[in-house]
């Protein structure tokens, strides 16, 4: 299976999810738990949405659609936050263009105002390519600015379990085509 490349960072460990186009990967500093992240699969660097060829466009769309079904019902979350930050002016900090994926909840969100997210969102992607460069040693996911990156194996053991429920719906999905194939005759 090929590398799936973020920018030039190699996150294959890190992801869970791939289509032909796009991947999700699991998130070195989250913000919440379940925050994710869905990455076009081009073999370049694609550091705006509007570098995007239409077919990897609809993909990656698609992708953060079907990733975020999957996200919100495995974190219980009553709704998600989805942003995606196009360009060094709108905080993006990796030039490559992803979608974050952040499972929201009615009572007991980390954010008493909704809005609060979008700070710690631009503070999160603040030092992001200096943490992706560094072995991190350490695991803390909570909404203040002083979390630290997490281990490469605790962002694996993650994204093993979440690639389980995509496996699952996968199974799930091709199920009810080939009945609905069956109905059909």
């Amino acid at each position: 299976m090929s590398a799936v490349l973020f920018s030039s960072f190699d996150v294959t460990r890190q992801a869970f999810y791939r289509s032909r186009l796009t991947a999700a990967i699991v998130n070195l500093k989250p913000i919440v738990p379940g925050h994710v992240l869905v990455i076009p699969m081009a073999t370049r660097i694609v550091p705006r949405l509007a570098d995007l060829k239409h077919d990897e466009l609809t993909a990656l769309m698609t992708s953060v659609q079907h990733v975020a079904k999957v996200i919100e019902r495995v974190y219980g979350a009553d709704g998600l936050t989805i942003a995606c930050q196009d360009g060094k002016a709108a905080g993006q900090t990796v030039p490559h263009v992803h979608f974050h994926l952040l499972p929201r909840k009615l009572q007991g969100d980390p954010f008493a105002r909704n809005d609060d997210v979008y700070p710690a969102l631009e503070r999160s992607e603040g030092g992001l390519p200096q943490a992706l460069r560094q072995a991190p040693q350490a695991s803390h996911v909570d909404a203040d600015e002083d979390r630290k990156p997490r281990t490469l194996s605790e962002m694996e053991k993650e994204a093993r379990w979440l690639q389980s429920f995509f496996d699952a719906a996968e199974t799930a999905v091709l199920a009810d085509a080939n009945e609905a194939g069956t109905a059909d005759k």
